[in-house]
C-alpha cells in the first residue's frame, strides 16, 4: 500500500541529491522524450515533475507550447523553478494524482511518477477529462521487478515476502487494462534497464536519494554493518554481482 504521506517526505528529504543519482529515470526522460514523436502540441501538463529535468526535455521538443508541471514535494518544485527559471513554464505545487485544473491539455505525461499513486486507475479517469479531443496521454513508470535483484536478497535475509515497495507496482497487463478502459489506441512498451554498484551501500544511497525507497522496508529494519555485510554476501552469491533491475513500462493512450 502506497502511503503519500511518506513518499513526500522521501522526495522532501532527497531533493538536492536528486539530479546526482538520478542516472535511470534520466535515461527514461530520454526516451519518453522520444516517444513524442512528429506529433505537436500546444498545452501540455507534466505531472510529478520532481527537479524538472523532464520538463525541460519538454520545453526543448515544444518550445512554443504553454507547460503547466505539478509536483507534490516543494523543495523538489523549488529546484525545478530555479533550474528552469524564465522557460516560461508554470510549476504547481500539489498532489498530480488528484489535481483538476479547470482546463484541457493535447499532452499529459510524466517520467516514472505514476507508480507511487494510490489509484493509478482513478487518476487515468480523471486525465482523460482534461485531455481535449484527440489529446494524448504519455507516461513511464516502474514495474514491478524493479530491484528485483535486492527483493530476492532481503527475502532471504530477512525472512519476508516482497519486502520492497516495487514489488507492488502494477504490472504491464493492469496497466494495459486502464489504459483500455479510459483510452483509445492504447500500447504498453517494456524497456529493462540494469546498473551495476560497487557496493550495497552504494545501492542504497542511490534508492534513497531518488525517492525510490517509497515506503521503506518491510518490518522497518535498522541496518547495522553486519546486516549490511550479510545482504552483500546473499546478493552476490545470487547474482555475483551488485546489479539492480529497473523494470519501466512506456504508456500511450488517446482520448
Amino acid at each position: 500500500m502506497i502511503d503519500k504521506v511518506i513518499i513526500k517526505k522521501n522526495f522532501s528529504r532527497s531533493a538536492k541529491f536528486y539530479d546526482q543519482y538520478a542516472v535511470i529515470q534520466n535515461l527514461c526522460a530520454l526516451e519518453l522524450i522520444k516517444k513524442t514523436g512528429l506529433d505537436s502540441f500546444s498545452r501540455i501538463l507534466d505531472i510529478g515533475c520532481g527537479t524538472g529535468n523532464y520538463t525541460q526535455l519538454l520545453r526543448d521538443k515544444f518550445p512554443f507550447a504553454r507547460i503547466k508541471a505539478i509536483e507534490i514535494s516543494s523543495p523538489m518544485v523549488e529546484i525545478a523553478r530555479k533550474k528552469l527559471k524564465a522557460k516560461g513554464i508554470e510549476f504547481i505545487l500539489g498532489d498530480g494524482e488528484s489535481i483538476n485544473l479547470g482546463e484541457q491539455f493535447d499532452l499529459i505525461s510524466s517520467n516514472v511518477s505514476f507508480q507511487w499513486f494510490e489509484d493509478l486507475n482513478q487518476a487515468l479517469s480523471r486525465y482523460r477529462k482534461l485531455l481535449k479531443k484527440g489529446g494524448v496521454i504519455l507516461f513511464s513508470i516502474f514495474g514491478p521487478r524493479t530491484f528485483y535483484e535486492l527483493n530476492k536478497a532481503l527475502e532471504e535475509l530477512c525472512g519476508l515476502v516482497s519486502p520492497i515497495s516495487a514489488s507492488y507496482f502494477a504490472t504491464a497487463s493492469r496497466i494495459e487494462q486502464m489504459l483500455n478502459d479510459n483510452f483509445q489506441d492504447s500500447r504498453v512498451e517494456r524497456k529493462n534497464y540494469k546498473k551495476r554498484y560497487t557496493s550495497i551501500q552504494e545501492l542504497f544511497k542511490t534508492i534513497k536519494y531518488t525517492g525510490a525507497r517509497g515506503n521503506g522496508l518491510a518490518g522497518k529494519k535498522i541496518w547495522t554493518s553486519k546486516m549490511l555485510n550479510n545482504l552483500e554476501r546473499i546478493y552476490k552469491t545470487k547474482f555475483k554481482e551488485i546489479m539492480a533491475t529497473y523494470e519501466v513500462f512506456f504508456c500511450r493512450g488517446v482520448k
